[in-house]
């Protein structure tokens, strides 16, 4: 059996730089991404937007649909609940944010391994 050319170590060698260059990279990448998708942003964007829904819809509710939740506006106060969580985790996001990426610089070296 032959070969193949395009399997050839010797034609993807990379230097120990490079692919230290290339980590950094997908690290860098790796924490944007992270602080975009937070859980946090998207929950509490999502229960901002609901309760805003639902607590507009308890404001314009009528006497009818009172008298059905036995006289409590369902619509009102579960609305004004998930718009307190809503801002609960947003406010969590803001003062609590996704730390930084820890230099390389300040890594120990890995044992048996010399610089």
């Amino acid at each position: 059996m032959t070969e193949h050319s395009d399997r050839d170590p010797e034609r993807f060698h990379f230097s120990e730089d490079d692919v230290q260059r290339e980590v950094t990279d997908l690290e860098g990448r790796s924490e944007t991404a992270a602080r975009l998708f937070d859980l946090r942003r998207i929950i509490g964007g999502l229960f901002v937007v609901y309760g805003v829904i639902v607590t507009i819809t308890g404001i314009t509710d009528s006497q009818a649909a009172i008298d059905k939740a036995q006289g409590v506006n369902i619509n009102l106060w579960t609305g004004i609940g998930m718009l307190l969580l809503g801002i609960f985790f947003l406010a969590w996001l803001k003062l609590r944010p996704t730390p930084p990426p820890v230099p390389r610089e300040g890594l120990p070296e890995e044992p048996g391994k010399k610089a």
